[in-house]
């Protein structure tokens, strides 16, 4: 088992402790786009492209600006996580349904883990740090935009909600605790996954939100 995790990681460019870390993200992110689909009464297919497109939609972003062939078209692991998040859904759905907050649980639980990923694989690819917060972002949030637009809603990014700036925040507290501190991946991980968690949390709790841009009909009215 860990001889499979340092290869994979090693094909992923990240150390092989994050390679758990990613399996447990796309399974998240699929649930949460599962979760979102079935909302919308897709069937178990379209379900399952919507929930493929949030676990790796971000990720294949990232890795074609990095240069790179995308994570999931060298390894089947990948698909089959969604699939098992697709069975999961349908096994579980009455119980998924019947929590509101699980979709939530599980795209901030999606977007902190694929979050780190990003930066350490960035790291890992010896580009700058700014790079590296850059990418964890489009890793962590390109995938729910994704989502959204194939069930016709406005991207959560787009909306008031923080979404991609506790990325960002996040991403921060990853690079200062390697450059500033020297703490291992894991330890980067840790923190930088927590901040997102907890800003993702109070500012839903707290109603947080950036300004919004008004148009002409703002200010006619």
């Amino acid at each position: 088992m860990l001889d499979l995790l340092q290869q994979l990681g090693l094909a992923l460019r990240i150390p092989a402790s994050f390679v758990i870390i990613e399996f447990v993200g796309t399974m998240a992110f699929a649930i949460s786009g599962i979760r979102l689909a079935s909302s919308k009464r897709f069937d178990w297919f379209g379900a399952l492209i919507v929930g493929m497109s949030t676990a790796v939609g971000g990720g294949t972003i990232r890795d074609l600006m990095l240069g790179v062939t995308p994570f999931w078209l060298t390894n089947s692991i990948y698909i089959i996580c969604c699939v098992i998040s697709l069975l999961w859904v349908v096994i579980f759905g009455k119980y998924l349904i019947s929590q509101k907050n699980t979709w939530f649980i599980f795209d901030t639980i999606g977007l902190a883990l694929f979050n780190v990923i990003g930066i350490e694989k960035t790291l890992q690819m010896d580009f700058p740090l700014w790079t590296a917060i850059t990418m964890g972002c489009v890793t962590g949030a390109a995938g729910g935009v994704i989502r959204d637009i194939l069930i016709n809603e406005v991207p959560l990014i787009f909306r008031k909600e923080i979404y991609a700036m506790a990325c960002i925040a996040g991403g921060v507290v990853y690079v200062t605790c390697f450059k500033a501190f020297g703490m291992s991946a894991e330890l980067n991980a840790l923190f930088s996954s927590i901040t997102v968690v907890v800003i993702r949390l109070l500012a839903v709790k707290y109603q947080w939100h950036l300004p919004v841009l008004k148009g002409d009909e703002d200010k006619e009215a």
